[in-house]
């Protein structure tokens, strides 16, 4: 928190109140953000309420351009270190069409908020894209599987955008039974791959359509998409959106024969305008006006795109992008630690899952309790993994 804050040179933090008391532990060490503001406190004292209740509120009077900054979202995806990603009204209006034009929803429709709304898919297709469309959108404050299908029951949600996981899990519910769910029409995935081979399954059990798409928060985040109402091809993330250019490219960074395997760059109005603060990091990434994803794919000859694989080391957990040196470097700061190597695992509902295989220094005892939860300290909750395997050199 206190490296987001100061970094963003924040001025004021929005929060609700279980976060009050780690930002005292350390507002005298920030910077700017000398000040919060707790959105569910008592109406009586809530400095919030008060202001939504006191009447008008006064135009502002400052002209905002579409390439001023809209919103400043970390990410460690395509480096390694927590940089904020700049993306600017412009950005952000390019993918306000996506549930319009993508998933074909108007005002009638009901969608289900599962994914979290710091998260630039969560964002975009939560909040941007149903200003835009007129819809509305049902919000999930705690999640279960017979909640999510009791809501859709209840609500009569007719699409959901959401990370695989939660199709997977919907397919291996035992009680999907119980609930009626005809209402349900669309389910867009992204974040992760969607394994191929469950897409007919689900299909055919909810009578509900999946598409798929991909996109970073580089990129404001979707680039690509398949479309209800053109054909779609197992496996693929579909075509480049509109006014988004995607090719594959070789180390040079000149595109690739149809067929051939190799980096996806994008150029369009969702590039970010880049990296706050941090120059070197964005000219990293953006070079010539394309960003360079870190992933790997090939497209087909009637534009349709594949991913292979990835370019740098990280692993892709619920949607999540982690990089093990992260992990690796706190873990190597634990003193009963000699070793560390962070490895992805395949793991069915997430993707993957953090993996620590550890070596301990000689005399030094730890087990896996200890470790995580050494690493709960340093760590977001999907970068502290999920097994830890002690490792003896022979």
């Amino acid at each position: 928190m206190n490296y987001l804050l100061d970094n963003s040179d924040a001025k004021v933090l929005v929060a609700t109140e279980p976060v009050r008391r780690r930002y005292e532990e350390i507002r005298d060490k920030l910077a700017t953000c000398k000040n919060i503001i707790i959105v569910d406190e008592p109406a009586q004292v809530a400095l919030f309420k008060k202001a939504l209740t006191s009447g008008d509120v006064p135009e502002i009077s400052e002209k905002i351009s579409p390439d001023d900054p809209a919103a400043i979202i970390y990410t460690s995806g395509l480096t390694g270190k927590a940089l904020g990603a700049v993306l600017t009204h412009r950005n952000l209006y390019s993918q306000s069409h996506l549930t319009q034009t993508y998933v074909k929803r108007t005002y009638r429709d009901v969608g289900l908020c599962l994914i979290p709304l710091f998260h630039s898919f969560g964002a975009t297709v939560n909040m941007i894209n149903v200003v835009r469309a007129g819809c509305s959108v049902v919000m999930m404050d705690r999640f279960t599987m017979d909640g999510l299908f009791g809501a859709i029951q209840k609500e009569k949600i007719t699409y959901i955008c959401a990370v695989p996981r939660l199709y997977l899990g919907m397919i291996f519910h035992e009680g999907a039974g119980n609930f009626d769910i005809s209402s349900l029409e669309v389910c867009v995935t992204g974040g992760a791959a969607m394994p191929p081979e469950f897409i007919a399954p689900f299909e055919e059990k909810f009578h509900a359509k999946i598409i798929e798409g991909y996109g970073l928060t580089e990129a404001s985040p979707a680039c690509s998409f398949n479309m209800l109402d053109r054909p779609q091809k197992p496996g693929s993330i579909g075509r480049a959106l509109s006014g988004t250019e995607i090719i594959i490219a070789d180390e040079k960074g000149k595109e690739l024969p149809r067929g051939q395997v190799g980096e996806l760059l994008v150029r369009g109005d969702n590039v970010m305008q880049g990296y706050y603060k941090d120059k070197k990091a964005t000219d990293s990434v953006i070079r010539e006006g394309w960003l360079h994803t870190g992933d790997l794919g090939r497209m087909d000859e009637d534009g349709y795109i594949f991913l292979t694989g990835l370019k740098k080391r990280m692993i892709i957990t619920s949607g999540f992008n982690v990089y093990p040196k992260e992990i690796e470097d706190v873990l190597g700061m634990h003193p009963a630690v000699r070793e560390v190597e962070i490895v992805g695992k395949k793991d069915l509902m997430r993707g993957e899952v953090v993996l620590a295989r550890i070596v301990l220094k000689n005399g030094a005892a730890a087990d896996d309790k200890e470790i995580l939860k050494y690493c709960r300290t340093y760590l977001s909750s999907y970068k502290v993994p999920r097994e830890v395997e002690f490792v003896k050199v022979i």
